[in-house]
């Protein structure tokens, strides 16, 4: 699932390529269709993302969507290609030289046309945006620091904390030494602190690199340039693999529905 770094790319491009300008929007599949009449030929206000939530203003309506486990975007320039397979929404306009942009939408959990009102009630539902500048890390400390759930099952709360998904959630308690298994009231508040400064971080670094790359250069296999596929993560996807700190080997299993991957010796408490 996209994590909140892809969508802030996602609405920082679509605003970029379409704000302020008439988009033709059509649903070749049908089930975005009668939405999509509504708003076509609209001049598009703006884009934003919060969390893994996508917000397109089109006046008093609001397109939203989440792209859940197998929504897609995919876009160019010059005249789209012809519709095919479940092709939920589409979005065409003239660009900014004039040639011509293009952007589709397949797979999303949600695509709904919505009101400012019913945009403002599922954000009361979230926890704040490390992408946001003036989001509130005492927020999320104040629901950890009274919970007995896992620290692990928390992270991925995104009533809790907006935007984290599997792969910064292994790999912030990594970096911090935390066990995924501990209750969130263990976790004091320096800590979390430290893990809210460092995933602000890590997530704006996603947003400019495009690619999560959690490995600090002196852990890298690879000493010089960009961290490549092998050695980007610490535990994500490295199960019997040994550590890159202690060489342990990282384990992993199934913790609210999706793997979770640490080190038992890094993260012993």
């Amino acid at each position: 699932m996209p994590e909140g770094h892809t969508l802030y790319r996602l609405a920082r491009e679509q605003h970029a390529a379409f704000a302020g300008r008439e988009v033709h929007v059509t649903s070749p599949q049908g089930r975005f269709a009668g939405q999509a009449e509504l708003i076509d030929g609209r001049v598009l206000d703006e884009v934003t993302s919060y969390g893994k939530h996508l917000f397109a203003g089109f006046g008093p309506d609001v397109v939203h969507v989440h792209l859940g486990l197998y929504g897609k975007y995919t876009s160019g320039t010059g005249l789209p290609p012809a519709p095919r397979g479940a092709l939920r929404m589409r979005w065409e306009g003239p660009g900014e030289d004039g040639h011509g942009v293009w952007t589709d939408l397949r797979g999303a959990t949600t695509c709904d046309l919505i009101t400012d009102g019913e945009v403002k009630l599922l954000l009361d539902r979230l926890g704040p945006d490390p992408l946001r500048r003036r989001s509130d890390p005492g927020k999320a400390f104040a629901r950890i620091a009274r919970s007995r759930t896992s620290i692990g099952a928390l992270l991925m709360d995104q009533a809790v904390l907006a935007g984290v998904g599997n792969v910064y959630r292994a790999e912030l308690l990594f970096r911090h030494g935390v066990s995924p298994f501990r209750p969130g009231r263990d976790v004091d508040a320096g800590t979390w602190t430290g893990m809210w400064a460092d995933l602000v971080t890590l997530m704006r670094a996603g947003v400019r690199a495009g690619r999560i790359v959690t490995t600090r250069p002196e852990d890298r296999e690879r000493r010089r340039g960009v961290a490549g596929p092998t050695d980007a993560h610490y535990v994500y996807r490295r199960t019997g693999l040994p550590c890159r700190i202690c060489g342990t080997e990282v384990r992993t299993e199934v913790m609210v529905g999706r793997n979770l991957f640490w080190c038992p010796t890094c993260q012993a408490t």
